[in-house]
């Protein structure tokens, strides 16, 4: 047996079903993050493999190019992604089809869920819901599979996510100089939060929940309506999902 195929099967990614095993372990660590009003966010994570196992990132590479199935990577542990809620698949595609309309003329590319980004060059691989990189996409290797150069980055977030969307996992993706904007959408309601890079380095938030807004994203000069992102999303009159 390979050294790929024994990491593969330590992982439970057996080659006949690629799978992982899952393993549960709950981790906190608090995390700052910048608001008008500053506020500590705490991440929770769950862990899907094995705790005490540290994996390089060539290593995960390895595993995760030989998989069916997709897992992020954070300090040497890896993550099993699990499923996503039917609302959460409709966000995505609306931002997604709404942003590649307007950047049509601008040299932009638009890439949702399926492409594995590099965030940070201090331990985190993740599949950003939609990812936007604007010039030459830039990549780990020749395999064209990872990118290094996100200037805009969007989650969905969800109740099990949305504390490590806004913490940990923002705090990596400001370590990387090409990231300029992000943007948390709820799914569960009317929400919209987006974060700018500014000069100085610092990071300044803007909400709305008013769905005749246009979140202004100007890492790539447009606006998006509030409204696109939830077109056909079941909302009851008060603007909660249904």
């Amino acid at each position: 047996m390979g050294e790929l195929e024994s990491a593969q099967r330590e992982l439970g990614l057996h080659p006949w079903r690629r799978r992982a095993r899952p393993l549960m372990l709950d981790v906190s660590r608090p995390a700052r993050l910048w608001y008008p009003q500053s506020r500590t966010i705490e991440r929770e994570l769950t862990v899907s493999t094995h705790p005490e196992r540290r994996y390089t990132e060539d290593e995960y590479l390895a595993l995760e190019r030989a998989s069916d199935t997709k897992s992020e990577y954070l300090d040497g542990v890896i993550y099993a992604m699990g499923g996503a809620s039917h609302r959460h698949v409709q966000i995505v595609g609306n931002v997604s089809g709404e942003l590649r309309g307007r950047l049509r003329d601008k040299p932009c590319l638009v890439y949702s869920t399926g492409l594995r980004v590099r965030a940070s060059k201090d331990g985190l691989y993740a599949y950003p819901d939609v990812v936007v990189v604007c010039g030459e996409p830039r990549f780990v290797d020749g395999e064209l599979d990872t990118l290094t150069n996100p200037l805009l980055v969007v989650e969905i977030l969800s109740d099990s996510t949305k504390n490590y969307d806004r913490g940990e996992k923002f705090e990596r993706y400001r370590s990387n100089p090409s990231f300029r904007e992000y943007l948390l959408v709820a799914q569960d309601r009317i929400h919209v939060e987006r974060f700018v890079r500014q000069e100085d380095g610092s990071w300044v938030l803007h909400e709305t929940n008013d769905p005749t807004d246009e979140v202004e994203l100007s890492s790539v000069g447009c606006f998006l309506p509030v409204a696109e992102i939830y077109f056909k999303v079941a909302l009851d009159e008060t603007g909660l999902t249904r």
